[in-house]
């Protein structure tokens, strides 16, 4: 049952991380009295803020990509402030440099490292050990945490209802359209095809992989996306890398950390996570897509390939896989960068699409709001 007939002064489209926090910015900071935030699956943060590798990065994942790491240079410190309750940080976090097929050297990763001011040591013998010497040039100890999904939406419920936020559950938005009284009008639709419309000011498309689903004068977005259909495999590993962290880089390599929602370790693999890939159209839902895709997991390949530089992962217990759509701009296929999209409309008045690839760019979404000169008329009820 949605009942949200009326006026709005902002729709959030998408209870995702970044729905939700933009849904209390809005509300908390700008001064919006009508805020509905509207997600499609049963509960908040259900999708791609769940189903990823829960890591809150400290910039040393893109050597190839300086603005990326910088900005998670910039952001994370204040991420861990933010949603500390949410924080892992008690773990050993380990980046390694493979000494063949890697597109850096121990000696370019080090000094990428100190240009952005990431923390760096090199390990000593008793984590050499766990490593194959072979395959590997250089392991760095290095500062870096994961956080627990579901203690973040347990944040984001509470904050919602702190801020009058209305917040529509098991609802799909279909359709932006022009409103005649000026603002943008919503069609809803719930699982019984029950539609209703709503009214509002402003409209916030934050539906990560489903930006250009929806129908009417919404233009779609201005910049090309590319899907994957991804699997990241949660692991028991065995007990000497129990509170560690590793990434193998940077090249066809793999990263394992600590899912605190499930206590276990995802697995992660270039060459085996990603299993189908296309470039964003119109009429081809990239959440289709996933719903029909044969979820055969490959985490036997992932882990033994895994095990060739790390023998002791040969040891490692296969629990379950998380598969999901993974989006990103196609501009930035070859640096790996992950900047946001922030998109709006002159053709749609009040119409956003907001995007982000990395769960501290909400710093940088926030930002650009800031500079958003928010007009709200006084005659919303």
């Amino acid at each position: 049952m949605m009942h949200a007939t009326g006026k709005f002064d902002a729709a959030i489209i998408g209870g995702g991380f970044y729905g939700s926090t933009i849904a209390i910015y809005l509300a908390r900071q700008r001064g919006f009295k009508r805020v509905i935030l509207i997600e499609k699956e049963p509960q908040l943060l259900a999708r791609a803020s769940y189903h990823n590798q829960a890591r809150v990065h400290n910039g040393y994942h893109y050597p190839r990509s300086f603005t990326t790491a910088f900005r998670s240079r910039v952001n994370m410190p204040r991420f861990v402030q933010d949603w500390s309750l949410a924080i892992k940080r008690d773990f050993t976090k380990l980046y390694a440099i493979a000494r063949r097929n890697s597109k850096v050297t121990a000696k370019q990763f080090e000094r990428f490292c100190q240009e952005i001011g990431a923390k760096t040591i090199r390990a000593n013998n008793e984590f050499r050990g766990l490593f194959s010497p072979q395959l590997i040039e250089e392991i760095f100890l290095v500062e870096e945490y994961a956080f627990d999904a579901r203690l973040l939406a347990q944040w984001a419920e509470r904050a919602l209802c702190e801020n009058n936020v209305r917040v529509l559950l098991k609802t799909s938005a279909t359709s932006i359209n022009r409103s005649a009284g000026g603002g943008v009008n919503l069609a809803l639709h719930d699982g019984s095809g029950r539609e209703e419309f709503i009214d509002c000011q402003y409209v916030f498309n934050c539906t990560y992989s489903g930006l250009n689903q929806l129908h009417g004068d919404y233009p779609g977005t201005q910049t090309g996306l590319k899907h994957e259909i991804t699997e990241i495999a949660l692991i028991q590993v065995p007990a000497e890398i129990e509170n560690m962290g590793v990434t193998v880089m940077d090249g066809p390599f793999f990263s394992m950390m600590p899912f605190p929602a499930r206590g276990l370790h995802t697995l992660s693999h270039v060459r085996y996570t990603p299993h189908l890939s296309w470039e964003d159209k119109q009429g081809l839902d990239p959440y289709a897509q996933l719903a029909s895709h044969d979820r055969s997991t490959r985490s036997d390949r992932m882990i033994r390939d895994v095990a060739r530089y790390i023998p002791v992962v040969k040891n490692s217990r296969y629990v379950d896989s998380l598969f999901e759509v993974k989006t990103v701009l196609q501009k930035n296929e070859a640096d790996d960068g992950r900047p946001i999209l922030f998109e709006k409309y002159h053709e749609l008045p009040g119409c956003y699409s907001i995007l982000g690839g990395k769960i501290d760019n909400i710093y940088d979404v926030l930002e650009k709001l800031e500079a958003e000169d928010f007009s709200l008329t006084q005659d919303a009820p």
